[in-house]
């Protein structure tokens, strides 16, 4: 999918808050500036040189995202901290004129390199920012892609809460789908339609919906993409509504008509308490398929929003591991405690 970083705020800011791309990318720019408080940082004037442009036009990018650049790393200097910097930079034996008279302002603006980077996907008349978006982009693709073993696809696996919350699925699967053989008067293709309801009903696409946006084939199983937090609602909608099959169709003493059976499931998912963990669910799907699958469901596009630096953490950082060594880890555990018995 094609990303303008000058105009979208959400992948810039998937890209920001992606600490193992942030690294990648800062080694690649290989940025010279001034060292302060641990970090490398940059004056006005520096960027400006950079992106070959006046540093009027950074002043204006400033005033125009405030907001987001200080959210971002940029901050004005003041007082003592002011005056550590100005002692730092005096170590580098530079030029005062160079800076415009440092030592005589009040405050001044600094950027680290999270708020250059941020600058750089927004500065659009600068033929050394665009060619640097371009980098980033390949960056962010060839970190992820490394950090997963070459692929996106499944990355949902890679959740230390994914093991549990598919295996807990796959029993509640079956007490549904033995509810709709047993209490619901329809042909086979009764599992499919109810099973499109709840994904309707969760992430308002059916599984041939869903296998198009995310490009699957017909042999992958569509439950094995699903995050964790898919699955255990999947499940909760599973449980309840074969519960509640059971319950009428032992009230009414035979088999419920597809009408009968598309009533129920009308007030099931009606159900007020249901609402918080949806909107959970669907910001999940949507947010984790476009920063990681570059994936966009389209049904959920309001629910987007940037990913955090825990889940960057959770799916490709130290804490997240391919299925098959969660499946090792899991029968060491097994056999460990069967020892001890």
């Amino acid at each position: 999918m094609s990303k303008d970083l000058t105009s979208s705020a959400l992948d810039r800011q998937n890209i920001l808050n992606n600490p193992y791309a942030l690294a990648e990318i800062e080694k690649a720019a290989g940025i010279q500036g001034i060292p302060f408080e641990g970090k490398t940082v940059l004056l006005k004037e520096q960027v400006a040189d950079f992106f070959e442009v006046t540093p009027r036009t950074i002043d204006n990018y400033i005033e125009k995202n405030s907001e987001e650049l200080r959210q971002n790393g940029y901050e004005v200097l003041k007082g003592k901290r002011l005056n550590s910097f100005k002692e730092a930079i005096k170590q580098l034996l530079v030029n005062e004129t160079d800076f415009v008279n440092i030592a005589k302002t009040p405050q001044l603006g600094i950027f680290d390199f999270r708020a250059f980077l941020n600058l750089a996907m927004l500065v659009s008349e600068s033929e050394r920012a665009r060619l640097l978006r371009q980098a980033v982009l390949d960056i962010v693709i060839d970190v992820i892609n490394q950090r997963t073993g070459g692929g996106t696809k499944y990355i949902n696996q890679r959740d230390e809460d994914f093991l549990q919350s598919a295996f807990s699925e796959e029993n509640y699967r079956k007490q549904f789908t033995d509810a709709l053989k047993d209490c619901v008067a329809m042909g086979n293709f009764k599992y499919a339609v109810y099973t499109d309801k709840i994904y309707v009903s969760i992430f308002r696409e059916k599984a041939k919906e869903y296998r198009k946006v995310l490009n699957l084939e017909a042999k992958e199983c569509v439950r094995s993409t699903f995050y964790s937090e898919v699955l255990d609602l999947i499940a909760a909608y599973e449980c309840g509504f074969a519960d509640l099959l059971q319950q009428e169709f032992q009230a009414k003493g035979h088999k419920l008509s597809p009408a009968e059976v598309d009533g129920l499931f009308k007030k099931f998912e009606a159900q007020s308490h249901w609402k918080p963990f949806i909107e959970k669910a669907r910001n999940k799907m949507a947010s984790r398929d476009l920063a990681f699958r570059d994936a966009l469901h389209q049904q959920l596009h309001d629910y987007l929003t940037p990913l955090q630096r825990d889940e960057f953490e959770r799916f490709i950082g130290e804490r997240s591991k391919d299925l098959e060594q969660r499946l090792e880890d899991a029968k060491d555990a097994m056999k460990r405690l069967k020892e001890r018995q």
